[in-house]
Protein backbone atom coordinates (compact mmCIF):
# COMPACT_ATOMS: atom_id res chain seq x y z
CA UNK A 1 0.00 0.00 0.00
CA UNK A 2 1.40 3.54 -0.80
CA UNK A 3 1.75 5.95 1.96
CA UNK A 4 -0.75 8.58 2.31
CA UNK A 5 -0.05 11.57 0.18
CA UNK A 6 0.52 14.77 2.66
CA UNK A 7 -1.90 17.22 2.99
CA UNK A 8 0.36 19.50 0.75
CA UNK A 9 0.14 17.06 -1.95
CA UNK A 10 -3.01 16.96 -2.38
CA UNK A 11 -4.34 18.21 -5.67
CA UNK A 12 -6.22 21.50 -5.20
CA UNK A 13 -9.62 21.89 -5.98
CA UNK A 14 -10.53 23.86 -9.09
CA UNK A 15 -13.17 26.46 -8.47
CA UNK A 16 -14.99 27.65 -11.34
CA UNK A 17 -13.90 31.00 -13.21
CA UNK A 18 -17.28 32.22 -12.33
CA UNK A 19 -18.00 31.36 -8.87
CA UNK A 20 -14.47 33.42 -8.27
CA UNK A 21 -15.93 36.14 -9.91
CA UNK A 22 -19.06 35.71 -8.02
CA UNK A 23 -17.61 35.42 -4.72
CA UNK A 24 -16.08 39.01 -4.48
CA UNK A 25 -19.78 40.52 -4.31
CA UNK A 26 -21.55 39.05 -0.75
CA UNK A 27 -23.97 40.93 0.49
CA UNK A 28 -21.03 41.63 3.94
CA UNK A 29 -19.24 43.08 1.42
CA UNK A 30 -21.71 45.40 -0.51
CA UNK A 31 -22.61 46.70 2.98
CA UNK A 32 -19.38 47.22 4.45
CA UNK A 33 -18.73 49.13 1.13
CA UNK A 34 -21.84 51.41 1.16
CA UNK A 35 -21.15 52.12 4.62
CA UNK A 36 -17.70 53.00 3.46
CA UNK A 37 -19.23 55.28 0.75
CA UNK A 38 -21.44 57.23 3.15
CA UNK A 39 -18.72 58.02 5.39
CA UNK A 40 -16.19 59.27 3.14
CA UNK A 41 -18.93 61.09 1.53
CA UNK A 42 -19.46 63.12 4.97
CA UNK A 43 -22.31 61.20 6.18
CA UNK A 44 -20.73 60.38 9.41
CA UNK A 45 -21.44 57.62 11.79
CA UNK A 46 -25.34 58.54 12.96
CA UNK A 47 -26.18 58.25 8.86
CA UNK A 48 -24.80 55.35 8.69
CA UNK A 49 -26.00 53.74 11.13
CA UNK A 50 -29.59 54.84 9.78
CA UNK A 51 -28.91 53.31 6.55
CA UNK A 52 -28.26 50.00 7.70
CA UNK A 53 -31.69 50.60 9.78
CA UNK A 54 -33.76 51.66 7.19
CA UNK A 55 -31.66 49.06 4.67
CA UNK A 56 -33.64 46.44 7.01
CA UNK A 57 -36.84 47.41 7.73
CA UNK A 58 -39.44 45.16 6.32
CA UNK A 59 -41.61 46.95 3.24
CA UNK A 60 -44.50 48.82 4.44
CA UNK A 61 -47.88 47.42 4.40
CA UNK A 62 -50.77 48.78 2.81
CA UNK A 63 -52.89 51.03 5.50
CA UNK A 64 -56.30 50.28 6.54
CA UNK A 65 -59.48 53.00 6.91
CA UNK A 66 -58.98 52.18 10.33
CA UNK A 67 -55.41 53.11 10.42
CA UNK A 68 -56.15 56.19 8.78
CA UNK A 69 -58.35 57.18 11.42
CA UNK A 70 -55.94 56.81 14.00
CA UNK A 71 -53.50 58.61 12.51
CA UNK A 72 -56.07 62.06 11.79
CA UNK A 73 -57.44 61.18 15.23
CA UNK A 74 -60.85 59.65 14.08
CA UNK A 75 -62.32 61.42 11.07
CA UNK A 76 -60.20 62.05 8.32
CA UNK A 77 -62.48 63.77 6.14
CA UNK A 78 -63.64 65.98 9.20
CA UNK A 79 -63.31 69.99 8.53
CA UNK A 80 -61.58 72.22 10.60
CA UNK A 81 -62.44 75.62 10.47
CA UNK A 82 -60.98 76.79 13.24
CA UNK A 83 -57.46 75.23 12.43
CA UNK A 84 -58.01 76.10 8.90
CA UNK A 85 -58.78 80.05 9.82
CA UNK A 86 -55.23 79.66 11.53
CA UNK A 87 -53.84 78.70 8.54
CA UNK A 88 -55.20 81.24 6.37
CA UNK A 89 -53.99 84.07 8.86
CA UNK A 90 -50.73 82.77 8.94
CA UNK A 91 -51.05 83.20 4.94
CA UNK A 92 -51.72 86.57 4.80
CA UNK A 93 -49.43 87.48 7.58
CA UNK A 94 -46.82 86.09 5.74
CA UNK A 95 -48.18 88.08 2.81
CA UNK A 96 -48.49 90.90 4.35
CA UNK A 97 -44.54 91.47 5.30
CA UNK A 98 -43.61 89.81 1.95
CA UNK A 99 -45.28 92.81 0.82
CA UNK A 100 -43.64 95.45 3.15
CA UNK A 101 -40.19 93.85 3.14
CA UNK A 102 -40.66 93.89 -0.80
CA UNK A 103 -40.83 97.28 -0.71
CA UNK A 104 -37.32 97.68 1.76
CA UNK A 105 -35.79 95.67 -0.84
CA UNK A 106 -35.20 92.83 1.55
CA UNK A 107 -37.28 90.51 0.37
CA UNK A 108 -34.47 87.39 0.57
CA UNK A 109 -34.12 88.02 4.26
CA UNK A 110 -37.80 86.66 4.77
CA UNK A 111 -38.45 82.68 5.24
CA UNK A 112 -41.98 81.47 5.69
CA UNK A 113 -40.67 78.92 8.22
CA UNK A 114 -37.35 78.54 11.07
CA UNK A 115 -35.64 75.97 11.59
CA UNK A 116 -35.87 74.86 15.26
CA UNK A 117 -33.40 73.85 17.83
CA UNK A 118 -35.21 72.00 19.92
CA UNK A 119 -38.42 70.61 19.48
CA UNK A 120 -41.67 72.16 19.93
CA UNK A 121 -43.97 70.51 22.74
CA UNK A 122 -47.37 70.97 23.63
CA UNK A 123 -50.87 69.28 24.67
CA UNK A 124 -49.15 67.28 27.32
CA UNK A 125 -45.59 66.97 25.27
CA UNK A 126 -42.78 68.82 27.03
CA UNK A 127 -40.31 70.44 24.24
CA UNK A 128 -37.43 67.42 23.86
CA UNK A 129 -34.28 67.70 22.60
CA UNK A 130 -32.99 66.05 19.07
CA UNK A 131 -31.08 63.13 19.01
CA UNK A 132 -27.29 63.83 19.43
CA UNK A 133 -25.67 63.83 16.30
CA UNK A 134 -28.79 63.68 14.11
CA UNK A 135 -29.60 66.45 11.00
CA UNK A 136 -32.27 66.74 9.07
CA UNK A 137 -31.42 65.11 5.69
CA UNK A 138 -34.14 66.03 3.42
CA UNK A 139 -32.94 63.49 0.44
CA UNK A 140 -33.43 60.50 2.99
CA UNK A 141 -36.75 62.03 4.47
CA UNK A 142 -38.20 62.37 0.32
CA UNK A 143 -36.93 58.67 0.17
CA UNK A 144 -38.92 58.10 3.29
CA UNK A 145 -42.17 59.68 1.84
CA UNK A 146 -41.49 58.35 -1.68
CA UNK A 147 -41.36 54.26 -0.49
CA UNK A 148 -44.91 55.00 1.86
CA UNK A 149 -47.10 56.33 -1.19
CA UNK A 150 -48.20 52.65 -2.41
CA UNK A 151 -48.86 51.83 1.39
CA UNK A 152 -51.81 54.69 1.10
CA UNK A 153 -53.02 53.92 -2.07
CA UNK A 154 -51.03 56.91 -3.69
CA UNK A 155 -49.66 56.01 -7.16
CA UNK A 156 -45.97 57.09 -8.56
CA UNK A 157 -48.32 59.96 -10.42
CA UNK A 158 -48.68 61.78 -7.07
CA UNK A 159 -44.43 62.05 -6.03
CA UNK A 160 -43.99 65.32 -7.75
CA UNK A 161 -47.29 66.86 -6.04
CA UNK A 162 -46.21 65.58 -2.82
CA UNK A 163 -42.32 66.86 -2.98
CA UNK A 164 -43.57 70.36 -4.35
CA UNK A 165 -46.06 70.67 -1.60
CA UNK A 166 -44.09 69.89 1.15
CA UNK A 167 -41.19 71.50 -0.51
CA UNK A 168 -43.10 74.50 -0.04
CA UNK A 169 -44.34 73.60 3.21
CA UNK A 170 -41.14 73.01 5.16
CA UNK A 171 -38.11 72.45 2.91
CA UNK A 172 -38.58 68.65 3.81
CA UNK A 173 -37.62 69.96 7.00
CA UNK A 174 -38.75 67.88 10.53
CA UNK A 175 -37.72 70.55 12.52
CA UNK A 176 -39.52 73.30 10.61
CA UNK A 177 -41.63 75.24 12.20
CA UNK A 178 -43.78 78.30 10.73
CA UNK A 179 -43.10 81.25 12.09
CA UNK A 180 -46.80 82.37 11.49
CA UNK A 181 -48.62 79.97 12.54
CA UNK A 182 -46.41 77.36 14.97
CA UNK A 183 -47.27 74.05 12.65
CA UNK A 184 -44.50 72.21 12.84
CA UNK A 185 -42.76 69.22 10.62
CA UNK A 186 -42.44 68.47 7.55
CA UNK A 187 -46.38 68.02 6.53
CA UNK A 188 -46.50 71.37 8.66
CA UNK A 189 -49.13 70.07 11.61
CA UNK A 190 -51.36 72.66 13.24
CA UNK A 191 -50.47 71.59 16.20
CA UNK A 192 -47.41 69.58 15.68
CA UNK A 193 -48.98 67.41 18.67
CA UNK A 194 -51.57 66.16 16.19
CA UNK A 195 -48.94 63.80 15.08
CA UNK A 196 -48.82 62.18 18.25
CA UNK A 197 -51.63 59.72 16.34
CA UNK A 198 -48.58 58.16 14.01
CA UNK A 199 -46.50 57.76 16.78
CA UNK A 200 -45.07 59.35 20.11
CA UNK A 201 -41.96 60.32 18.72
CA UNK A 202 -43.04 62.64 16.48
CA UNK A 203 -41.83 66.04 18.07
CA UNK A 204 -38.11 64.47 16.14
CA UNK A 205 -38.64 61.33 14.09
CA UNK A 206 -39.26 62.30 10.10
CA UNK A 207 -40.93 59.13 9.33
CA UNK A 208 -43.91 59.75 11.98
CA UNK A 209 -44.18 63.08 10.37
CA UNK A 210 -44.34 61.81 7.15
CA UNK A 211 -46.51 58.60 7.98
CA UNK A 212 -49.09 61.45 9.35
CA UNK A 213 -49.09 63.53 6.82
CA UNK A 214 -49.90 60.94 4.36
CA UNK A 215 -53.05 59.95 6.03
CA UNK A 216 -54.11 63.67 6.75
CA UNK A 217 -53.62 64.57 2.72
CA UNK A 218 -55.43 61.17 1.99
CA UNK A 219 -58.34 61.85 4.32
CA UNK A 220 -58.99 65.68 3.49
CA UNK A 221 -57.95 66.13 -0.19
CA UNK A 222 -57.66 62.43 -1.57
CA UNK A 223 -54.55 62.45 -3.17
CA UNK A 224 -51.72 64.58 -2.88
CA UNK A 225 -51.86 66.27 -5.93
CA UNK A 226 -55.63 67.48 -4.70
CA UNK A 227 -53.97 68.70 -1.66
CA UNK A 228 -51.18 70.38 -3.34
CA UNK A 229 -53.81 72.35 -5.74
CA UNK A 230 -55.81 73.35 -2.69
CA UNK A 231 -52.39 75.13 -1.58
CA UNK A 232 -52.02 76.69 -4.56
CA UNK A 233 -55.39 78.39 -4.68
CA UNK A 234 -55.42 79.45 -1.11
CA UNK A 235 -51.97 79.47 0.05
CA UNK A 236 -52.17 76.13 3.08
CA UNK A 237 -53.61 72.83 2.87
Amino acid sequence: MSPRPQLSERPAKEVPRSARRTSRFTAKRVTIAALSAVVVLGGGGYVAYKAVGNAGKPPVDPFTMEDFGKLASGDLAAPDPETDALKEAAVQKYRAELLKKGRGGKVKDLDWVEVKKQAPGGNGFPPVNFPPGSDPSPGSNKATAKAMLAAFGFGADQWGCLERLWQKESGWNERAMNRYSGAYGIPQSLPGSKMASAGSDWQTNAATQIKWGLGYIKGRYGTPCGAWGHSQSVGWY
